[in-house]
């Protein structure tokens, strides 16, 4: 009997409300109360109660920080791959230019046709490994995460060591 007074008592204090909700969200509602093992009406006033609490901008202002937080680490990872990618390729473009030397004309037409060959099966070896997922910065150990093309250590790696 006491638990009908409590129940009674519970009802007194709490007001009726009926809305419409869209289908969707109807549903969406019922699958997250069967989850939780709670009803419709505790999910539905806990929202009602986090929306018109007074600390609901905070909440939602620190829901925005993170994701903006998230991006900008994102954001940093690909100006780090750019900067490695930027850098090896100038390092490998200083190499090639330095070692290779010019061919006279008259083997320049078989040399251009073999460089054509060459960079078709240079274009299928990077499409296979792009396919297999695999990258170049997964390869690099972590502590190139602090890579700055201006860092003077490495503009004198990337000369071969002279200062």
């Amino acid at each position: 009997m006491s638990q009908r007074l409590d129940t009674a008592a519970r009802c007194e204090k709490k007001k009726r409300l009926s809305i419409y909700l869209d289908p969707d969200l109807s549903h969406r509602l019922a699958d997250l109360a069967g989850r939780h093992e709670q009803s419709r009406s505790t999910i539905a006033e806990a929202a009602i109660a986090s929306f018109l609490s007074p600390d609901a901008d905070e909440r939602q202002e620190a829901a925005i920080a993170k994701r903006l937080d998230r991006i900008d680490r994102n954001l940093q990872r690909l100006e780090r791959d750019i900067g490695i990618a930027n850098e090896a390729f100038a390092i490998f473009m200083r190499s090639w230019l330095t070692s290779t030397a010019s061919l006279p004309e008259a083997v320049q037409a078989a040399a251009q046709a073999k460089g054509g060959e060459r960079y078709d099966r240079f274009l299928e070896a990077l499409g296979r490994r792009l396919a297999k997922g695999q990258r170049l910065r997964l390869e690099l150990p972590e502590d190139v995460q602090s890579f700055e093309p201006t860092d003077a250590n490495f503009s004198r790696q990337a000369n071969g060591g002279a200062k």
